[in-house]
């Protein structure tokens, strides 16, 4: 059963009997809205994409798990971020204390211009022509922000109750070598990247099952280098209340080409893979649960 509110979010039940599992894809959209207003070429802007990541994470409700995705662009507003990471170099008019989300907290994202709202496509690249208002900016957080943190919040809170213990993998594609608006700068990267935030978003066991079983498949992998998770994850994780919630990036070069966005003779293969991965964890889960 697929739950849709178009242009938005979908949200995949289980084909089998469930167990406490979910995915998310927040980045893989490519849905752009009418009002973006953006001023970079779509080109160079959809390199901010996780393009295909859903389809490479589609076989998680036929392991009893549950998958929901982002129609949306990350470009246009990035649900991995706090609501009130808003750049105010962006905004046309000050912010409205009393208006949600309340005064600007600009964090690190933003100050690379890669905040709630995007102000950079690239480095130096910006992607407006222009400032934006509060109205234009809390209009995509309710409508597009929050629609997508209510449906995966009710998804995991809702097989925590059920079962008492939840696992949540957030899935992200990377770009295969850094940029100057990334931690690490020009640097190649493994093949993939989890992100536990050092072990508060989720507990080690869970964190050690997945890179043993990437690794024993040939892949290269690195845990908390570059990325350790970003809101998502430490939104919903919490493995002292046993919500394990595991961040993992793909490298793009195993699956596309980065400059066309098109799927490369890896895909299948990595398609594949992933589901084996999705079958692992989610014994993993059942043999937990008993």
């Amino acid at each position: 059963m697929t739950a849709e509110i178009p242009g938005i979010l979908y949200r995949r039940a289980p084909a089998i009997t469930p167990v406490p599992l979910v995915f998310d894809s927040p980045h893989s959209g490519t849905t752009y809205p009418d009002d973006f207003g953006h001023a970079v070429p779509l080109s160079i802007l959809r390199k901010a994409e996780d393009t295909h990541v859903d389809a490479l994470f589609e076989a998680a409700p036929d392991h009893g798990a549950m998958l929901v995705a982002a129609r949306f662009p990350r470009s246009y507003i990035d649900v991995n971020r706090e609501a009130a990471d808003i750049d105010p170099k962006l905004l046309a008019e000050p912010w409205p204390e009393e208006v949600p989300p309340g005064r600007p907290r600009p964090g690190e994202k933003s100050k690379l211009g890669v905040g709630l709202i995007r102000r950079l496509a690239q480095a130096g690249v910006p992607v407006y022509d222009r400032q934006l208002g509060v109205e234009e900016i809390r209009a995509r957080i309710e409508t597009y922000y929050r629609p997508y943190h209510d449906a995966l919040a009710e998804s995991i809170d809702d097989l925590h109750r059920r079962f008492g213990v939840v696992w949540h993998v957030n899935c992200h594609s990377m770009a295969s070598r850094g940029s100057a608006i990334t931690p690490d700068g020009d640097a190649e990267r493994a093949d993939f990247v989890l992100g536990d935030r050092d072990g508060t978003s989720c507990g080690p066991i869970f964190t050690d099952l997945v890179a043993r079983a990437l690794g024993e498949m040939g892949y290269a992998v690195k845990i908390n280098d570059p990325y350790k998770g970003a809101e998502i994850v430490r939104r919903y994780g919490d493995p002292f209340r046993r919500r394990h919630s595991l961040q993992i990036e793909i490298n793009r070069r195993l699956y596309m080409d980065e400059e066309t966005r098109e799927k490369n003779a890896g895909f299948d293969r990595l398609r594949a893979d992933l589901s084996e991965l999705i079958s692992l964890v989610a014994s993993y889960a059942r043999a937990a649960l008993a």
